[in-house]
């Protein structure tokens, strides 16, 4: 949408089955899919390119940290993506959306706040450092 690419699940690097349940965090690099259950942080390491995808089926228990997110699925924690969010139909997030650039499809849900970034290049992708500078 909006003439831009479109980043898709055909090169998943990973993929979290819709029978799976992982309890801790999960850091990546290029492509994760989740279908299943994650209690925990999901974070990308270091790359600009990074993309999570979010299945309808699947519930992130946890704060999300990556430059791109497809969500269709439920992430109950803040999610920050440096570069774009694209909320789904189903899409629902039960906290805070940090974005340089979102798409929201009707029916998705963010109970929360949805607070654009000022400078990507700020935010970090770490889950300790909390300090994100956001436009008011």
């Amino acid at each position: 949408m909006f003439g831009r690419k479109r980043r898709t699940l055909a090169r998943a690097e990973s993929i979290v089955g819709q029978q799976t349940r992982i309890v801790g965090d999960i850091s990546f690099v290029g492509r994760l899919h989740i279908d299943g259950t994650v209690d925990g942080n999901v974070r990308a390491l270091g790359e600009d390119n990074a993309v999570l995808t979010v299945s309808d089926s699947a519930t992130i228990n946890g704060e999300v940290r990556v430059p791109f997110i497809i969500l269709n699925g439920t992430v109950v924690g803040d999610v920050y993506a440096r570069e774009q969010v694209e909320l789904a139909p189903k899409a629902r997030v039960e906290g805070d959306v940090h974005y340089a650039l979102i798409e929201m499809a009707m029916g998705a849900e963010v109970n929360g706040k949805l607070l654009r970034i000022v400078d990507p290049d700020r935010v970090p992708l770490t889950l300790n450092d909390r300090s994100v500078e956001t436009a008011q």
